[in-house]
């Protein structure tokens, strides 16, 4: 049960040498090197995300089965549906991107979640995250009302490999409105496939599934080398996106 430990910079193991379920960490493939952009890079583009809590070294993940939404298979539920629809049509309402990263991944950090004790956003991993915004990798996608943050999330993006990081809320359905948009912008862009990480209840309700890793990666893979898609918010269209 060798754990291979990284030093900076260091190139990641092949994410099919992960531990299997026969480990006590099913899915635990690294410890050690370092969250600077590069590293974060490499490792989204082959499979591979950083997980872990205050106190522990950096570890590094890359599950089999992996959780995705592909984006074709979104669920828009009838009640989601027409909640967006409201929302879509009321002048008080909007969708941003990027105008508030660092308050979204703040409230994703610092947000009650049922059964956990604390949080993987740890210090070191919000700034890592932000680093990554500022190299133009990692984006918010958010629900305002009346000029006021009610929802969110923020995701990674490499090419037209796109990684689901987290969200939150304050009003009910904000951060579904917000995922929606995403699907919505990611179907414009022609983007495949949204990666989710880990399988919940939550995200299996609205169309996400299991794949095998190695499909996985190979998606990622493919995705990843594709030109970058066009974050900027006047590409977003969202109102007519998420119109019925």
């Amino acid at each position: 049960m060798n754990l291979p430990w990284l030093d900076p910079g260091q190139a990641f193991p092949d994410a099919e040498h992960a531990w299997d379920t026969t480990q006590p960490a099913p899915g635990l493939l690294a410890a050690g090197g370092a969250l600077d952009v590069d590293s974060l890079r490499r490792a989204y583009a082959a499979g591979i995300f950083p997980w872990f809590s205050e106190g522990q070294p950096i570890l590094w993940w890359s599950t089999d089965p992996r959780m995705v939404l592909f984006t074709d298979e979104f669920k828009l539920h009838r009640s989601l549906r027409k909640t967006a629809a409201r929302f879509a049509r009321d002048p008080r309402c909007e969708i941003r991107v990027d105008s508030a990263f660092d308050a979204v991944i703040e409230n994703c950090a610092t947000r009650d979640r049922p059964g956990q004790r604390g949080t993987w956003i740890v210090p070191a991993m919000v700034q890592a995250y932000r680093d990554l915004h500022e190299a133009g990798f990692a984006h918010s996608v958010e629900t305002w009302i009346d000029g006021e943050l009610a929802g969110g999330l923020y995701c990674v993006s490499i090419g037209k490999a796109l990684f689901g990081e987290s969200m939150f809320t304050h009003i009910p359905d904000a951060s579904k409105i917000a995922l929606a948009a995403l699907v919505a912008f990611s179907r414009r862009c022609g983007i495949p496939l949204i990666d989710c990480q880990q399988n919940t209840r939550h995200l299996a309700s609205l169309g996400a599934r299991e794949i095998p890793r190695a499909d996985f990666v190979a998606a990622v893979t493919r995705n990843a080398a594709l030109p970058p898609v066009d974050w900027r918010f006047e590409t977003l269209y969202w109102r007519e996106l998420m119109l019925p």
